[in-house]
């Protein structure tokens, strides 16, 4: 399942909604799709959808999915990363009248260099390679990734170790 959020914002992400019900259509995306689309003016024709959800619902669709497609809102995007799932990030753009600025693609921008977790799209004329490449892509990109809470473990047990072997390790956690 694919499952699509634009978030809570009053100002529509048709641009999103539009693209993914157009590969729903074509068969780019195979797999039954839900989209929460908020205030959208465009009604998908291919896809399940409904406007709002609840947070229990939300999170219900994000375990179930196998691709998570969301706008730039930093909580709908960790959410999916919380679960152990590579987002595919689609910020709302102040020059096509999704948001008031473009806070949502800066920052975005600056996640995907830091720390390489999330699929950046900005031009949704991209998101069909994208979700053609999903599986390839997130895979290079979880091989590639270390948890904080892996190495505060690793490092964790280091200094267990040290302690029980009688050797001290200076560095603190």
């Amino acid at each position: 399942m694919v499952f699509v959020t634009v978030g809570t914002h009053e100002q529509p992400f048709d641009r999103l909604v539009k693209e993914v019900d157009r590969l729903k259509a074509e068969d780019a995306i195979w797999e039954e799709v839900f989209i929460q689309t908020g205030y959208c003016t465009y009604e998908p024709e291919h896809c399940e959808w409904n406007r709002l959800i609840s947070h229990h619902e939300m999170e219900e669709k994000i375990a179930r999915a196998d691709l998570v497609i969301t706008h730039g809102g930093p909580a709908s995007f960790l959410a999916p990363l919380q679960r152990g799932k590579i987002p595919i990030v689609v910020p709302r753009q102040k020059r096509y009248g999704e948001h008031v600025n473009d806070h949502q693609l800066e920052f975005c921008r600056a996640v995907a260099e830091k720390m390489g977790n999330i699929i950046l799209i900005e031009e949704v004329g991209q998101l069909g390679e994208a979700v053609r490449t999903y599986r390839e892509t997130a895979g290079r990109m979880r091989q590639n990734s270390q948890s904080n809470n892996d190495a505060f473990c690793k490092k964790l047990g280091r200094i267990a170790e040290g302690l029980l072997s009688g050797k001290r390790e200076e560095k603190q956690l």
